[in-house]
This record gives C-alpha cells, sequence and structure tokens, in this order.
C-alpha cells in the first residue's frame, strides 16, 4: 500500500501548540438550551487579516467535528491547518486573507482550548470529564456571538462551514438572520439522517465500552479510552469516503497494507488506512470531546421538512450559497436540496451547487473540486463584498436590441432573443429562466429593475458565472421536472433556445405553466428554408458555425421541431398562445410572410 493511500483530510493535521491563537475569556454565565449553565467560557481562536474600517469584511469560518481554531497555516513557519489541502484560506485563496478578516473559533465542547470537558471545572478544580453539560449547536452559536461582538463586529460579511460547521451555520442564520450578508452551508443538512446518527451512536459505544474510559474520569489515569476513540475515528472515516473513493484508494491492492506500527487489524490495506487514522486521531482528540460534540450533531434538527424550513428561515435576509457534493452519501445532495427548496419557498435569494465529485463527504476539505466549490464560494465573496468584475458590455445590436451575430455565426453563438424576451416581461415581474447559462438574461433583466429573479442550470462552469454575477441559480436537470418551484410561483418563466434539448417536452411545458403565470419559450426553428435546404439539397443533417454546430451524433438538439409544430403542439395541449414572433436573426427583422420557412428562431408567450 503506497503512502498516499494513507492520505486523507486528517493528514496535515498536527496536534503541536497554536502559536497564532488568541483567547477570550466570557465571565457572563453561559445558560445552556439542555438545562444547566457554565459560569465561564474561555474561547481559543485565530483571526487571518484585517477588520476594514468600516468593520464589514468579517468571514466567519465554523469548523466540523474533528476541527479546530488552526483552519490554515499563517506563515511559511506555521503548521498545516485543516483546510489547507484545498489551498481554500489564505493570501489569494478563495476566502481570501488579503481582503477578508478570517475569524474561526474552537468551538463550545472542544478540547483545543475553549471550554470543553478537559477544561477545569471552578466547582472542582478538576476537568469536568462526564460532569460537563450536554451542549447544542445553538449553544455554540451563542458563545461564537459573544466573541463576535468581543472583536468590534456587528454584522458578518459571510458564515461559512460544512458538516456540523454547516450546522453551526444554518442554526447562526436561522436565529440571528440580520447578523450576516451570506450564508454558506457546505456538505450539510437541516438535520441529521438516521443513518448518519446511527454511526455516532456506534462510535461513541465504541468509547463508552472502552475499558479505559473509566466513566469519563479518564484525565488522571495512566491510559485513557484511546482504543474506543480510534475506533469511532475510524468508522467516521468510513463514513466520510465514497464507494469510488474507497475503490480507488484500496482496491488495486487490498492484500497488500502498509506496515505500519498501529494496534489494530493489518490484512486488508482499507484495515491499515483505517488502523492509521484512528491512531492518529488518539494524538490530538480528547474523547469526551468527541462525546459532546457528536451528539451536539445528533440532537441538531431545524425540521423534517422544506415547509417547517421555509418557517425557520423566513426573517432570513442575507444572501445564500449552498454547496453540495454528488458521492456524499452522509450529507447527500437531497438534504441540500431540500434546503434549497425551503429558502426558496420563503423566497430568499439562494444559488445551488451539487459538485461532480468522487471523494464522499471528505470532499469539501480536499483540493480535486476546489476549482469548482473554491470558485463558487470567491465568487460569492466578491459579489458580498462588492469587488465582483464588472459585467460584460452587452452584445452590439439593432433597435431591437438583438445582437447582429445569429445561429449560423462562425463565431461563438450568443444569446440572441435576450432583449426581445425582457421586453415581453411586464416591469417587475418575478421570473424563473430555466437553463440559464451565464446569466445573461437574468443579468439584462435585473438592469431593467426586476427584482426577484432566479436561474436553473446544469452547468458547473455556468452556475459559477451566475454567483459572481449575484445572481440565484439552482444546479438542476430540466428534464428532472420543477418540484422544488409552487404553483404559480413566479409571473414569468423563461426557456430560452433550450426546448429543443429536452427530453420530455410534454411534461416540462407543463411544469413551467403551473409555476409561471406566463411562460416565454424561444427556439430555433428547423423548418427554415437554409436548413431544409442543407438537408435537401446536401442529403445530410443540418449544421453551421453557430447555435446548430454539433454534428448528428453529439449534438444535444433531441429535437427538430419547427414553428408550426410548437404551434401544433400547444393547440393540442390546450395552451394559449398570447404572441408569436418569427425572427430573421441574420437580418434582424421580424418575419411576417409564410414564417416556417423564412424565420430562424421563434418566441412564444403562453399561459394555461
Amino acid at each position: 500500500m503506497c503512502a498516499e493511500n494513507l492520505q486523507s483530510s486528517d493528514s496535515i493535521r498536527g496536534a503541536g501548540p497554536l502559536r497564532h491563537a488568541r483567547r477570550a475569556v466570557f465571565d457572563q454565565p453561559l445558560a445552556l438550551e439542555k438545562g444547566g449553565r457554565l459560569e465561564q467560557v474561555e474561547v481559543v481562536y485565530e483571526t487571518y487579516g484585517h477588520l476594514n474600517a468600516a468593520a464589514d469584511n468579517a468571514v466567519w469560518i465554523c469548523h466540523a467535528l474533528s476541527g479546530d481554531s488552526h483552519v490554515a497555516r499563517h506563515d511559511e513557519g506555521d503548521d498545516s491547518g485543516w483546510w489547507d489541502l484545498a489551498r481554500f484560506v489564505g493570501p489569494g485563496c478563495p476566502i481570501d486573507t488579503d481582503r477578508y478578516y478570517v475569524i474561526c473559533p474552537n468551538i463550545l465542547g472542544g478540547c483545543r482550548g475553549t471550554t470543553g470537558p478537559g477544561s477545569i471545572n471552578p466547582a472542582t478544580g478538576k476537568p469536568y470529564g462526564p460532569a460537563f453539560p450536554t451542549i447544542t449547536i445553538g449553544d455554540m452559536i451563542e458563545v461564537n456571538r459573544r466573541l463576535m461582538h468581543h472583536l468590534g463586529i456587528d454584522k458578518l460579511l459571510a458564515v461559512i462551514g460544512g458538516s456540523m460547521g454547516g450546522h453551526q451555520v444554518l442554526a447562526w442564520a436561522a436565529r440571528y438572520g440580520d447578523e450576516m450578508a451570506g450564508v454558506i452551508p457546505l456538505a450539510s443538512s437541516a438535520r441529521l439522517s438516521s443513518q448518519a446518527l446511527a454511526f455516532d451512536v456506534v462510535a461513541r459505544n465504541a468509547i463508552l465500552r472502552d475499558p479505559n474510559f473509566f466513566g469519563g474520569e479518564y484525565y488522571d489515569k495512566i491510559a485513557g479510552p484511546n482504543v474506543g476513540l480510534a475506533i469511532a475515528r475510524m468508522i467516521g472515516h468510513i463514513t466520510y469516503l465514497s464507494r469510488e473513493a474507497m475503490q480507488e484508494k484500496f482496491e488495486g491492492d487490498r492484500l497488500a497494507p502498509r506496515d505500519v506500527a498501529i494496534e489494530f487489524e493489518k490484512q486488508f490495506s482499507v484495515g491499515t488506512y483505517l488502523g492509521y487514522q484512528g491512531a492518529k486521531f488518539v494524538e490530538r482528540f480528547d474523547a469526551n470531546s468527541y462525546i459532546a460534540l457528536s451528539m451536539a450533531m445528533d440532537l441538531f434538527d431545524l425540521g423534517a421538512t422544506s415547509e417547517r424550513l421555509a418557517e425557520v428561515f423566513q426573517s432570513n435576509n442575507a444572501r445564500w450559497l449552498v454547496v453540495s457534493f454528488s458521492s456524499d452519501w452522509l450529507f447527500s445532495p437531497s438534504e441540500s436540496r431540500q434546503l434549497v427548496e425551503a429558502l426558496i419557498k420563503a423566497q430568499r435569494p439562494v444559488s445551488y451547487c451539487n459538485v461532480a465529485s468522487s471523494c464522499g463527504h471528505d470532499a469539501f476539505l480536499l483540493d480535486n473540486e476546489v476549482g469548482v466549490y473554491g470558485e463558487l464560494v470567491r465568487g460569492f465573496l466578491a459579489d458580498l463584498s462588492g469587488d465582483a468584475q464588472p459585467e460584460e458590455p452587452s452584445d452590439a445590436s439593432d433597435a431591437w436590441g438583438i445582437s447582429h451575430t445569429n445561429i449560423f455565426s462562425p463565431s461563438r453563438p450568443q444569446r440572441l432573443d435576450y432583449s426581445l424576451i425582457a421586453s415581453l416581461i411586464e416591469p417587475g415581474a418575478s421570473v424563473l429562466d430555466l437553463g440559464c447559462g451565464s446569466g445573461g438574461l437574468l443579468t439584462q433583466l435585473r438592469r431593467g429593475g426586476h427584482k426577484v429573479l432566479h436561474g436553473l442550470e446544469i452547468d458547473e462552469q455556468a452556475i459559477i458565472a451566475c454567483v459572481r454575477r449575484g445572481l440565484s441559480v439552482m444546479h438542476a436537470d430540466l428534464n428532472n421536472g420543477l418540484r422544488s418551484f409552487g404553483e404559480g410561483q413566479f409571473d414569468c418563466v423563461v426557456l430560452s433556445q433550450t426546448l429543443q434539448a429536452i427530453k420530455d417536452v410534454e411534461q416540462v411545458v407543463a411544469d413551467m405553466l403551473r409555476v409561471g403565470r406566463r411562460c416565454v419559450v424561444s427556439f430555433p426553428n428547423f423548418g427554415y428554408r437554409k436548413l431544409r435546404e442543407m438537408l435537401y439539397y446536401d442529403g445530410r443533417a443540418p449544421r453551421s458555425e453557430g447555435l446548430l454546430r454539433y454534428t448528428w451524433y453529439n449534438t444535444p438538439n433531441i429535437r427538430f421541431l419547427t414553428l408550426d409544430d410548437f404551434e401544433v403542439f400547444c393547440q393540442e395541449k390546450g395552451i394559449t398562445v398570447h404572441r408569436r414572433l418569427a425572427l430573421d436573426t441574420e437580418q434582424a427583422k421580424e418575419i411576417t410572410v409564410d414564417p416556417n420557412r423564412n424565420a430562424d428562431l421563434a418566441i412564444f408567450v403562453l399561459s394555461r
């Protein structure tokens, strides 16, 4: 087994002293949600960058169960932090410490300086141990808020965290939504699934049944519950990896374990990995803290339905960026989508991306997909802080505002119908743009004064572009329907030059008419005379260097419909056509004579 296969998100973490740690002590008692109180709370935290004069560039990082305040190295001589493997925090990184003042505290109940089970109980002069009271995610947030105000900050630019860190982000946003401009939960959920909770139950039992646990009173003993804690971490690592990641790491040499000094079974390469991770974890973590923090995570529950969550986030006016990872089965994409659906129901501005990854839950700590999730965060923060790049200049256009670039253009195809579609939408109308691309139409509508705008898009890079522009966009495949949206939720739903790529046209159009009071559909007219001539004279599938630049075997255009075809479809389905525009985009003019033959682009305004 090669050394690389022992690597994980834990590999760069150490138990050494936190050389840049700062401390704050709060003497005001902290009343706890589950009863009892802590008379005094000490918080260890680290900061990066500088707070600006307006005190509005602060980014708060909430760490996961096994993290601490040391999110990143401070200089070349410093130890690596837990997010350094992804190069996520630091100068020029997605969370750019040259721009933002970054704060990361060790959470309440932790074991790296903040008050926790290993801290001295002032009532006894000994470590709290099992006497440490039950804490919740909400209690952690109250401590964070004390530290925030201690640092002279009234409102954060953003709060970000993954896994249990995401739970803290969500709890903070639910309770104190006016204290942040941006909310970024990564690989998280509104509550743990029963499956995820089950793994925590087994992990805690591994600790509790270790003969060296001594009921939690092991701090003065020669040996503590190291075996139980290591097994708990081994169980955790199984949940952090995906099936694909396991296959890649261990299948090739499953019977060739690495010779490392561990007490656990080493028959298989995966056993070596798990044993190594468990033994390494014991060096830096406390068993009582593991019990306290995992229980807090298991007790966290904002609601089981999107309807309930919509109520929870109703008063939060921040912008949201929600990120999940496709192979994460511990905090599944469906749980992130539930959050997004709730935020949409609550009419909150939210963007969402389910990042394609084979790394499982650990993906948010690794560098494999940081080019996607990192750039999403970079663009989101830049837009929040007003540092986003200026929008691209619009194309040269005629009196309609339609670019002279057309479906036969040899250059990169432009979206020709944006301005005309914008003119068909009533001022101030709420708009959902299906297949919104990089947000060109939504940007134009925003310039025109439209306030409630949302896009659906399947391409990750296009979603990044939308987020940079400050647009709300949801990562979704139109062919899976629009169940995230309610009946009549938007004044207008737009499907621009995408109809020809839809698999289930009937379902998508029906969904559009359910979700929107009016719908605008545009599509290339495959009955256009030049396309007919290509097929008739050349005997080849129509092709151009513009919108139709694909060949017959790789084209996304699976529907070769004409203007007349769509009219008949509307008649058969009982759909009202309020307006039909037929365009010759080469000549930049409207076609009224034999449009099915002489127009290359059609626009329809529909309702049920």
